[in-house]
C-alpha cells in the first residue's frame, strides 16, 4: 500500500524520520510533476501571460499603441468608475445574477441526480445507452443547438404546436422576453446534464460495496442508501463542483446567450458578457470592456474565496 500511493500522497513517515521539503519532495514526485507540466506550460502561455494586457484597463487605450512607455495615457480607474456607475450596470448584474441562479439551481443539480438516478439502473445495456444519448448534445456545436432551439420556439415550430395544445397561445417565444431566462435554463441543462454527471458517476462506481451490504444488513432499503452511502461519497466533488460554480456566478454562458437573444430581450438577456462582446469587439472600446471583465474576476474571486471558507466549515472540503 505504501509503495501503491507514494507517488500521490507520499511516503508514510516512519518514526524519528524528518519531514521532507523543497527538493526532497520534487524528487520524491517527479512523476507527478512530470504529468502536470504541460498542462502548467498552457495555462502559464494561455491564462497568465495575457494578464500583461490588463493593464490598458487603468489606460485609455488605442489599437496599435504600445501597453506600456512612452506615450501611454494613464486614467486610474476612470473606466471602473464608468462601468459601476453607467445606465445598464444594474441590468447587467440583475440579468447575470438571474440567469447564473437558474443555472445554478438546475444546471448544478441536474448532473447529481442523473448520476444517482442512472445508477438505480440495473440493466446494463439500457444503462449503458441513457448514458450515451445523455452525453450526445455536448459534442454538439452550440451554435448548432441555439439554430435548433430558435426553430422549435418560433411561431410554427415544434415546442410553440405541443404548448399550444396545452392550452397556451401560439406566439413567437424566441422574442418573449417572459420566456428567456427559462429558454436559456432548459437549453444549458440539456446540452450540459450529460456530461456533466461523468465524473459523479466514476465516483458512485468507485464507492465501496461493502457498505451497501452494510447498509442492507442494518435494513436499509434502496434510497436510504444512497442518501446514507452514496449522497455522503459524493460529497467531496460535490461541496468543489459547488465552489468553482458559486465563483463564476458573474460568468453566464455569454456564448449561447448571443445565440439566442434578441432586441427584443435585451432587458432580461443582457448579461455582462454580452455587453462587453458588443462594445469591445464591436465597439472598440477596449480600455472600458477590460475594466469590466477585470471587475468581473475580481468579484468572481471574492466568491470563491467565501465559497471555500464556506464549504471548509461545513463539510471539512475545499480547494485548499
Amino acid at each position: 500500500m505504501e509503495k501503491s500511493t507514494a507517488g500521490i500522497i507520499g511516503r508514510q513517515k516512519k518514526p524519528g524520520e524528518k519531514k521532507k521539503y523543497g527538493r526532497g519532495v520534487i524528487k520524491e514526485n517527479m512523476q507527478i510533476y512530470a504529468l502536470m507540466l504541460p498542462t502548467l506550460v498552457l495555462i502559464f502561455i494561455f491564462c497568465y501571460i495575457p494578464m500583461y494586457g490588463l493593464v490598458i484597463a487603468f489606460q485609455d487605450y488605442v489599437p496599435g499603441a504600445p501597453f506600456l512607455g512612452e506615450g501611454v495615457k494613464w486614467v486610474g480607474l476612470r473606466w471602473f468608475d464608468k462601468f459601476i456607475s453607467g445606465h445598464y450596470f444594474s441590468r447587467l448584474i440583475k440579468n447575470t445574477l438571474i440567469l447564473s441562479g437558474l443555472n445554478l439551481l438546475f444546471g448544478f443539480t441536474a448532473p447529481i441526480f442523473f448520476a444517482l438516478l442512472l445508477d438505480q439502473i440495473k440493466h446494463t445495456r439500457f444503462k449503458k445507452f441513457i448514458q450515451t444519448a445523455s452525453y450526445m448534445p455536448y459534442f454538439i456545436s452550440t451554435v448548432v443547438v441555439a439554430g435548433m432551439v430558435i426553430s422549435f420556439i418560433d411561431t410554427d415550430g415544434l415546442v410553440t404546436n405541443l404548448l399550444m395544445l396545452l392550452g397556451f397561445d401560439r406566439k413567437n417565444y424566441h422574442v418573449e422576453p417572459s420566456a428567456f431566462p427559462w429558454i436559456y435554463t432548459i437549453t444549458n441543462v440539456w446540452k450540459n446534464f450529460g456530461f456533466g454527471s461523468i465524473l459523479y458517476c466514476s465516483i458512485i462506481s468507485s464507492i465501496d460495496p461493502g457498505l451497501y451490504e452494510a447498509a442492507k444488513l442494518d435494513g436499509a432499503n434502496r434510497w436510504q442508501q444512497v442518501w446514507h452511502v452514496t449522497i455522503p461519497g459524493l460529497q467531496a466533488v460535490i461541496a468543489i463542483n459547488l465552489i468553482t460554480t458559486v465563483g463564476a456566478i458573474l460568468a453566464a454562458n455569454s456564448e449561447l446567450i448571443l445565440l439566442l437573444y434578441t432586441p427584443a430581450t435585451y432587458d432580461v438577456a443582457d448579461v455582462i458578457g454580452t455587453y462587453t462582446y458588443r462594445l469591445g469587439i464591436l465597439e472598440g472600446q477596449y480600455s472600458y470592456t477590460t475594466a469590466a471583465g477585470l471587475f468581473t474576476a475580481v468579484i468572481g474571486f471574492a466568491f470563491t474565496y467565501a465559497a471555500n471558507k464556506i464549504s471548509n466549515k461545513l463539510t471539512g472540503f475545499g480547494l485548499w
